[in-house]
């Protein structure tokens, strides 16, 4: 079993599942996609872009300098499509399992967390 995805990575191969980025377009992506829940630094986005380029979850796809900038292109590989789904079913099946415990509560203990 692998373990699991930092929350950076899920997001980071969440937006290249929808095609082509460079950095920038993903950092804006993250945080969009995540409804603002995510917003990776610079730096934590190519370490987190060069990490999962060695593991095979990701490739550059070129480069191209626009207004006078570089910018590198990354696209989703098929294993890391394969690894971002995997990640997406466990993460739906620790949701289900949080809401049937849930669903088990006393109505005594929700109605005291609610008015707390």
């Amino acid at each position: 079993m692998t373990a699991p995805l930092t929350t950076s990575a899920f997001w980071i191969l969440t937006v290249l599942a929808s095609g082509r980025r460079h950095g920038y377009d993903i950092l804006s992506e993250t945080k969009t996609a995540s409804e603002g829940r995510v917003a990776l630094k610079v730096a934590t986005l190519y370490a987190a872009l060069e990490r999962l380029e060695s593991e095979g979850l990701i490739r550059a796809d070129g480069d191209e300098i626009v207004a006078g900038r570089a910018r590198r292109y990354f696209v989703l590989t098929d294993q890391g499509a394969s690894r971002l789904a995997a990640e997406a079913r466990a993460m739906a099946q620790a949701a289900k399992a949080a809401q049937r415990h849930l669903g088990t509560r006393p109505a005594f203990l929700a109605t005291a967390a609610v008015a707390r």
